[in-house]
C-alpha cells in the first residue's frame, strides 16, 4: 500500500484568533461530561492524591458525602478541557488561572458543562502576533448548580500578518 499524499487533506483552522475576542463575549461550551468512578480513581492515582475522601467511599460517608468525591484538580482539567475548542484551541501559552473558586463538591455521576465570559482583552507588549485574553469560566452540574469558577489567561495569536 502507498504512502498517504497529505496534500490532498484539508487543514482545518482550530479555535480563534485574537482580534475575533471582544470583552463581554459569552461561549457556551458544547457537550459536557459526565465524570466516571474510573475517572476519578485513575486521576487520583496518577497523581498521588492521598486524600481518602478521593478513593475511600466509607470514609467519604463518614464526612457527610453521599460517594467519593471526585478530586478537584480532576474537575479543575476537565472544565479546562472542555473549553479548549472555543477558547484556546487556536493555540499560544497558557498564562495561567486567578480566582479559582470550588463551590460545591462534584461526584461520580455528574455532568458538568461550562460557559465562559470574555473578561479583556489586550495587546502584548511583548509579542506583537500576539494578544492577551482573560476568560472567566463557570461549570455546573446536571442540577444546574455552580460547581467550579475561575479566570483563566492566555497568550492568543493574532491573524497572520497582523501584528502591530
Amino acid at each position: 500500500m502507498a504512502d498517504p499524499d497529505f496534500s490532498q487533506f484539508k487543514l482545518v483552522p482550530k479555535g480563534h484568533s485574537f482580534e475575533e475576542f471582544h470583552q463581554g463575549q459569552v461561549f457556551e461550551h458544547h457537550w459536557g461530561r459526565t465524570i466516571n468512578a474510573g475517572d476519578n480513581s485513575l486521576f487520583t492515582t496518577a497523581t498521588l492524591a492521598h486524600c481518602p475522601l478521593y478513593f475511600n467511599a466509607e470514609y467519604a460517608r463518614a464526612h457527610g458525602h453521599p460517594d467519593v468525591v471526585v478530586n478537584p484538580m480532576l474537575v479543575v482539567c476537565t472544565v479546562v478541557g472542555i473549553s479548549v475548542e472555543d477558547l484556546s484551541e487556536a493555540g499560544g501559552p497558557f498564562l495561567g488561572i486567578n480566582g479559582l473558586e470550588f463551590h460545591r463538591p462534584v461526584y461520580p455521576g455528574d455532568t458538568l458543562t461550562a460557559r465562559s465570559t470574555v473578561v479583556s482583552t489586550r495587546e502584548s507588549a511583548s509579542r506583537g502576533n500576539f494578544g492577551i485574553v482573560t476568560w472567566r469560566t463557570e461549570a455546573r452540574n446536571q442540577r444546574d448548580e455552580l460547581v467550579i469558577s475561575y479566570e483563566r489567561t492566555n497568550l492568543v495569536a493574532k491573524r497572520r500578518g497582523a501584528a502591530s
